[in-house]
């Protein structure tokens, strides 16, 4: 049993001053408001809030981060250069990026995190000795790093889509299929099952990537598991299924079942009223990455509405040109107020819900994202009295705060992150290492 004093925490109920976190076997269990420290509580300074949970992430574009600009292009453009950094990876190079992009994480605030991962194979999609072979090394990694993890093992058939239908697939997209849904549910079912840090999940990578006809087959596959797909993140994907199939990716989703309180539609950017009526009406998720949508000019995505409509929102960081959640929940209500020149469309609340809780919910975690008696004992502490946080109000901590700020981050009731250091050293020595193996160390 380990407790921990927390100058003031946000607990379900509301913010609070001096409250004690007892935890115990990975939960909390026990949370006293106006308590005094106990000699042996860990103190914390500051404020403690749930754990923040990255519910979008690829890895490897990681590697991506501050070498693909300049030269103009867009979304597709960018495109080539991620499928050229996936071409580098193999279990070995995925592990030490992954391990190091987890722990920058970590060290950012996050507790649990959503890989939703397609680089299964070989290049030119021959599997390995173990086909999931790359799914093992990402999982060794989150462990490592000290991250929770839902690993949403993705079905990925096709080329894309235009007016004239599906296309092959690239060169460099090879290693991300199996061929067929049958292929592709026949490897998942072999994956490792779940422990007290792993969870699994599926995805559809959207429908530019999976036909019509195949998607009911994905959705019975994937049964009860978390289901996660990219959704209308491009004007280009909508017209092109408006041409072929008649219908809209929302609507073709909703067809085969694939909507639900189970799944997450990530991004949801360009969508018409009908789409935020089908995806709020059935209780379907919807993944925002406000500093990738902005970075790859996608666009600003319906975030109030689909809220109105009944859409749980969730936050993740996706390409990872930021790894930051407050970035990201400011980033959400940011993009709000560009678009509707009014202040405060969600409240403190909402954007914290948005980065913990429904995160955690998006990803099968329902147990975290929250500081109350029974739940998942992962929390994290932000400084009071750094060059960003200094002079804000406790209540309003979110508003100021960058990942930097952290101090602590605990998850299951141990310490990962202590003094803004992550238990495993220097992350960034881990990145410059990890990052060199998979771009030979030659500057872009």
């Amino acid at each position: 049993m380990t407790a921990f004093w927390c100058e003031s925490a946000w607990l379900t109920g509301g913010f609070a001053r001096r409250v004690r976190l007892v935890t115990q076997d990975g939960l909390i269990k026990d949370v006293l408001v106006d308590a005094d420290p106990q000699p042996d509580d860990v103190r914390l300074p500051g404020v403690t809030l749930p754990g923040m949970a990255n519910a979008h992430s690829h890895a490897f574009h990681r590697a991506l981060r501050g070498r693909v600009n300049g030269g103009g292009g867009n979304f597709w453009s960018w495109r080539e250069q991620m499928y050229a950094a996936a071409e580098q990876l193999n279990p070995d190079t995925y592990f030490a990026l992954a391990r190091a992009v987890f722990a920058e994480m970590v060290q950012a605030g996050i507790t649990v995190v959503g890989e939703f991962h397609y680089v299964h194979h070989r290049p030119g999609g021959h599997p390995y000795g173990d086909p999931n072979a790359m799914g093992l090394a990402v999982r060794q990694a989150a462990d490592e790093a000290g991250i929770r993890l839902t690993l949403l093992d993705t079905c990925y058939l096709e080329g894309g889509l235009n007016g004239g239908g599906h296309v092959e697939l690239h060169p460099g997209q090879r290693r991300f299929s199996d061929g067929t849904v049958e292929a592709w549910a026949a490897r998942m079912s072999e994956r490792r099952g779940e422990t007290d840090r792993v969870r699994l999940g599926a995805a559809i990578h959207s429908v530019r990537a999976v036909r019509r006809e195949d998607l009911p087959r994905v959705v019975e596959a994937a049964g009860d598991l978390p289901l996660h797909v990219h959704l209308s993140e491009q004007h280009g994907e909508n017209l092109a299924c408006q041409m072929f199939y008649g219908a809209s990716p929302t609507q073709l989703l909703d067809e085969a079942g694939a909507l639900g309180a189970h799944a997450t539609a990530v991004h949801a950017t360009h969508l018409e009223d009908r789409d935020i009526d089908l995806l709020g009406g059935t209780g379907t998720g919807a993944c925002f990455c406000p500093t990738t949508e902005r970075d790859l000019a996608d666009g600003i995505g319906p975030a109030r509405a689909l809220h109105d409509a009944g859409s749980p929102l969730s936050l993740g960081s996706d390409q990872h040109v930021v790894i930051d959640p407050f970035e990201e929940l400011r980033g959400l209500e940011m993009h709000e107020r560009l678009v509707t020149n009014e202040r405060d469309r969600f409240s403190a609340n909402d954007l914290l819900l948005a980065a913990s809780f429904n995160g955690y919910r998006s990803l099968g975690w329902s147990d975290g994202g929250h500081l109350s008696k029974g739940a998942l004992a992962d929390f994290v502490t932000v400084r009071t009295d750094t060059v960003n946080t200094a002079g804000a109000a406790h209540d309003q901590i979110i508003y100021a705060c960058v990942a930097s700020d952290v101090s602590t981050v605990v998850v299951g009731g141990d310490v990962v992150v202590s003094d803004g250091r992550h238990r495993m050293g220097d992350v960034g020595r881990l990145l410059v290492g990890a990052i060199d193996r998979v771009t030979g160390g030659v500057p872009a």
